[in-house]
């Protein structure tokens, strides 16, 4: 049992204990637009993938792929500041696939590198394949098959998939 003097000091110690430990779990919806790119590094590291933007702004990811599920991305101003942080492997963003032409160099710039590379299919129908693992909705261990075409030049369609490594009936 804890005296009267010793359950006031207890307290705010809890407190204490208590924030610190969610100071630390801090993510990537913390982060404030208008952040400088040190601070942004500071909460998430180095980014594994950066590219140039056509408007000359550079584009940075954080990427789990080719074995987790998550990757973030953020633009950079050329006063190193940036827009904002956020999540890439969603289904509405990959719905972003469907406004205007989207080349390799393009979807590696807005989602990251993909886990696969692959080509699938016969003749005509022979294309190559990006596969990026993904939560979707938060809920389901999935795949996005995103498909460039026979030549490689720009997406010609895209669409979601289970991830097999996580059922078991595959994996007995």
């Amino acid at each position: 049992m804890f005296t009267l003097a010793q359950h006031t000091r207890i307290k705010p110690a809890l407190l204490a204990c208590t924030l610190l430990a969610l100071s630390a779990c801090t993510t990537y919806r913390d982060i404030p637009p208008n952040s400088s790119i040190s601070q942004v590094e500071s909460q998430l590291g180095s980014p594994n993938y950066r590219c140039t933007l056509a408007d000359g702004r550079q584009r940075l990811v954080w990427s789990q792929q080719p074995l987790g599920q998550y990757a973030y991305g953020t633009n950079v101003n050329k006063d190193g500041h940036i827009d904002n942080v956020q999540s890439l492997l969603t289904d509405s963003h990959f719905r972003r696939l469907n406004e205007g032409r989207w080349t390799q160099n393009d979807v590696a710039c807005e989602f990251g590198p993909p886990a696969e590379i692959d080509r699938v299919g016969l003749g005509e129908k022979n294309e190559v394949v990006w596969t990026y693992r993904y939560r979707q909705s938060n809920a389901w261990n999935s795949l996005m098959f995103v498909y460039f075409g026979r030549d490689g030049e720009a997406v010609t369609h895209y669409h979601s998939g289970p991830d097999l490594r996580y059922e078991r009936w595959w994996n007995d």
